[in-house]
Order: C-alpha cells, then sequence, then structure tokens
C-alpha cells in the first residue's frame, strides 16, 4: 500500500471528510513522525509498534565492483519493533 492507496481507504471509511482533508492530515502525521525521528525521539503507538534510530558503529565496507576497502561513517537508521497485537494480527 502506497500513500495514495492509504488516502483513498481512509476516505471510503470516514464520510465526514473530503480526500484533500485526508491526505493533508496524513501528510501532517508522517511529517511529525519524521521530525522526530530526525531529533532521535522515539515513538510508540499503542497496539501498533514502536519507532526510534539506532546507531550504526564506523565500519570498514568493500567496493563490491573493484573489491577495494572503504569506510563507511557511523549513521542512525530508523528502526521499528512491532507490538504484540500487531504480530498476533499479521500471524
Amino acid at each position: 500500500m502506497n500513500r495514495s492507496d492509504l488516502v483513498t481507504k481512509v476516505f471510503q471509511n470516514i464520510d465526514s471528510l473530503n480526500k484533500n482533508d485526508i491526505e493533508l492530515g496524513i501528510n501532517q502525521i508522517l511529517e511529525v513522525l519524521s521530525s522526530s525521528l530526525e531529533k532521535k525521539n522515539r515513538i510508540e503507538i499503542r497496539g501498533f509498534g514502536t519507532f526510534s534510530t539506532r546507531k550504526r558503529e564506523r565500519r570498514i565496507g568493500r567496493n563490491p565492483s573493484s573489491g577495494s576497502s572503504v569506510v563507511v561513517m557511523e549513521k542512525y537508521h530508523p528502526y521499528f519493533r512491532a507490538s504484540k497485537s500487531l504480530k498476533m494480527k499479521v500471524k
């Protein structure tokens, strides 16, 4: 499911809002989540899961085309952990 599919699905379930309002709301939610993760804040949505960032340490990698060693600097990456109830629904 992509963003436009999500907007359409929510629009089908909520009659009181127009499609443009739903799209603006979803975009705002995603923007708040992204900016929170950018600030290294943890986001917990009960019954769904937890978003956080994790640090990848500096390491030596390989260039696949030449095989030469390359230093990969430390960086942060987004991490998601599903809640127990979401795991049970997917199972």
